[in-house]
C-alpha cells in the first residue's frame, strides 16, 4: 500500500516513550508501529463492513447523478431549439 497521506496528533511524553520502547523492541519503526495498532483497532470495529456499505450506497447513487427526469423524452436532442424558444420569450428577438 502508497502512503500517501500524514496525520498527527499529540500524545503525553509517556505514551510517546512506551510506543517507541515497544517499536524497539518488536523491531519496527512507529509508523508501522502505529499502523499495525489503527489497523487492529479498524478490523475490530467493523470498519471494513462500514467501507463496503459506503462503496454500495456510492454505487446505487451514480446510477442517478446528472440525470434530469421530465415528461419530454426528446428534450435533449432539441435543447438548441428550446433555448431558442426561451430567449426569444426573454428578449423578444
Amino acid at each position: 500500500m502508497v502512503k500517501t497521506e500524514v496525520y498527527s496528533w499529540r500524545v503525553s511524553r509517556e505514551m510517546k516513550e512506551a510506543l517507541e520502547e515497544h517499536a524497539r523492541v518488536e523491531g519496527k519503526t512507529m509508523a508501522k508501529l502505529l499502523d499495525d495498532i489503527v489497523g487492529g483497532w479498524l478490523d475490530e470495529h467493523g470498519a471494513d463492513e462500514d467501507a463496503a456499505e459506503q462503496r454500495r450506497l456510492h454505487a446505487a447513487a451514480a446510477k442517478t447523478i446528472g440525470t434530469i427526469h421530465g415528461d419530454d423524452p426528446t428534450r435533449s436532442t432539441r435543447v438548441r431549439e428550446l433555448v431558442r424558444v426561451e430567449l426569444r420569450k426573454k428578449y423578444g428577438r
